[in-house]
């Protein structure tokens, strides 16, 4: 696979580089590493105009192949675990290769220095892995893959490549304390809660820059910790929105919709008109005002159904094993209305949440923050001395597989 650096690849690579998202001391190690060189034969790339991923088989139509491999796309590399076959795309996305902007700009966000030692989370394809290589050293550079099959496919698509980091089929959660310290960690894989053991095996002054996020939304938000001279605790801001597939152990079932909402009726709900419009939560994923909400309504899931017909319908689910949940109905020229059900009324604590994020400015992602100790986990506005307020219970009971219930207007979170 070595030098087969073809045209789309050096145009992909010029483009980076004018927009800043690719710094100068990256670029070497991009041109010599295409990411078509990790990709298999049958791929599913993420089509930006429909929003869909379809197949694309190299033996088949090597144009569209090679035109995709060296596009600014994420592809899908495995569907379900590994259970999927065939040439459509399966239900659910658990392996890919990243846009090549995302993994550069969180190149870039790790700040890496010749002679550091860095453990990458989630080897994927191996393409970051390999680019890393190319900069530090393959000695430098360990990588962990929690899925047997993917991580032996990645660490023969490094070899084949020239590079051989050390790859480990492990639970990337626990880190890889055998080669720590380390001067970096990174996760291509987004998390709910930053592992302890990823701030235990950086070494004081280090950086642990990972995708996290809260369940209320698919999205994530890119974290940049620097880890404390006592070595337990970091902390670090935000840097913008991201979208990554959730580490294996901490990925949301989506509730069912029919045990929440019991024979698809409103009748057993408390009825009131909003006072905050249901559209103001079908920003989308990467919108600061879901992110912000999602940091204070814990322990709650939500999606939004807009079917075009300018009707807006937003489901809130509380995940602590109450089954509260409210709908924001929205119906096409008429008045909203609200219904709650349960001990948490899930509506007031999502309007209290957009009160408070407009009455700081409105922040975006780079004002907020994230200490991360032994103990908890806590976001924060400008500083660490002002933690954004919480609202809901403690931790989340465990969850059952999703499965649609009646009357569900949207079963499931769109994806």
């Amino acid at each position: 696979m070595r030098g087969q650096v073809r045209p789309g690849w050096e145009e992909l690579g010029r483009h980076l580089l004018d927009t800043g998202t690719m710094t100068a001391d990256w670029a070497a190690s991009f041109a010599a590493t295409p990411r078509a060189g990790f990709l298999p034969g049958l791929m599913w790339p993420h089509d930006p105009a429909t929003g869909r991923s379809f197949p694309v088989d190299r033996g088949s139509d090597p144009e569209a192949w090679w035109r995709w491999a060296e596009s600014d796309v994420p592809v899908v590399t495995q569907w379900d675990d590994g259970r999927h076959s065939g040439d459509g795309p399966g239900e659910v996305p658990t392996s890919s290769a990243s846009m090549p902007s995302v993994v550069l700009a969180m190149l870039r966000n790790l700040d890496v220095r010749d002679g550091m030692d860095v453990l990458e989370v989630g080897t994927g394809t191996g393409w970051n892995a390999a680019l890393l290589s190319h900069r530090l050293g393959a000695e430098r550079v360990v990588t962990v893959e929690v899925d047997p099959g993917v991580a032996a496919t990645a660490r023969g698509r490094l070899r084949d490549a020239g590079r051989a980091p050390q790859v480990v089929c492990a639970d990337g959660l626990a880190g890889w304390s055998d080669r720590s310290p380390y001067d970096r960690v990174v996760a291509t894989c987004g998390v709910r809660s930053v592992p302890a053991a990823w701030v235990r095996q950086t070494r004081p002054g280090g950086l642990v820059v990972a995708p996290w996020g809260t369940a209320f939304s698919s999205g994530d938000a890119l974290v940049r910790l620097c880890v404390a001279e006592d070595g337990e605790t970091a902390s670090g801001r935000f840097t913008g929105p991201v979208e990554f597939m959730k580490a294996r152990s901490q990925r949301l079932a989506w509730p069912r919709h029919g045990e929440y909402v019991t024979g698809g009726s409103f009748a057993a709900a408390d009825r009131s008109v909003p006072a905050l419009a249901p559209v103001a939560l079908a920003a989308g994923t990467f919108a600061p005002v879901t992110f912000a909400i999602g940091l204070q309504v814990r322990e709650c899931a939500h999606t939004v159904h807009a079917p075009g017909d300018g009707a807006t319908t937003v489901w809130l689910y509380s995940l602590a094993g109450d089954r509260s949940w409210a709908a924001a109905v929205h119906p096409p020229g008429g008045e909203p209305v609200v219904y709650q059900h349960g001990v948490r009324r899930l509506w007031d604590e999502v309007e209290e949440a957009h009160h408070w994020w407009a009455r700081n400015g409105r922040p975006g992602f780079e004002r907020f923050g994230l200490t991360v100790t032994p103990e908890a986990q806590t976001a924060w506005l400008d500083s660490p001395d002002r933690p954004v307020p919480v609202s809901g219970p403690g931790p989340a009971l465990a969850h059952r597989p999703a499965v649609p219930g009646p009357g569900a207007a949207v079963p499931r979170r769109r994806r």
